[in-house]
């Protein structure tokens, strides 16, 4: 029962002891901490082999510089890790911490626009800050294909109208006796005919002829 609680306790303990951070998590804590903008980590292990990341911050002064140097060292040997060198600290202007696996470039803004070291290892890969600004782009991309679903769904529903519409279809049906109009006009067609009777008025001359076989008993009393 007691080697029983001792492993409990053990493992419980285990659980509750802080995990050791990396040395680029120490080195942004370290930057932060006095203030540091525009903090960017950019992963350069496909791109070179002398160091793993570059760290590049800004800061408004050559004080600021200079403290967030002084930090970052001594945050970097708490932790048990060395520092190979510094360079920059007499100006202020950019300040480099070189700890190892990082290379930490503290720079005014003005120099940090100058030589644009975001530009020259642009390859790499930025891994901070973190991608939370994807992750909100990809919340909106998700909503915006919801509503376009729901948009493609709303104008299903007019399409089924030009069924309703078939009704339209009886009032073409409706108008087919108004085509049977001209068939009433034929009796029209009727009235050349009634002019027949006047080609026969010339047979109608024909007991003139008659009168003069008429006179012929006029020369027989000659005779007598």
């Amino acid at each position: 029962m007691a080697t029983a609680k001792i492993k409990l306790e053990s493992k419980t303990r285990s659980k509750k002891l802080p995990q050791p951070k990396n040395l680029t998590d120490i080195v942004i804590d370290a930057l932060e901490d006095i203030k540091a903008r525009d903090i960017q980590l950019v992963n350069v292990m496909k791109i070179t082999s002398v160091f793993d990341y570059i760290a590049i911050a800004s800061a408004d002064s050559t004080r600021q510089t200079k403290a967030l140097a002084n930090n970052v060292i001594e945050k970097v040997k708490e932790a048990g890790f060395h520092i190979i060198g510094t360079e920059g600290e007499g100006t202020g202007e950019w300040v480099l911490v070189d700890c190892g696996d990082i290379v930490v470039h503290i720079m005014q803004p003005a120099v940090r626009e100058y030589y644009k070291l975001e530009e020259l290892w642009r390859e790499g890969k930025i891994e901070f800050p973190r991608p939370k600004v994807v992750k909100h782009l990809v919340a909106e991309e998700a909503v915006e294909k919801k509503t376009v679903g729901r948009k493609v769904a709303v104008k299903k529903t007019p399409a089924k109208k030009p069924v309703a519409k078939k009704p339209t279809a009886k009032t073409v049906a409706a108008k087919k006796p108004v085509a049977k109009k001209p068939v009433a006009k034929k009796p029209a067609a009727k009235v050349p005919a009634a002019k027949k009777p006047d080609v026969k008025k010339p047979a109608a001359k024909k007991p003139a002829a008659k009168t003069l076989a008429a006179k012929k008993p006029a020369a027989r009393k000659s005779t007598v």
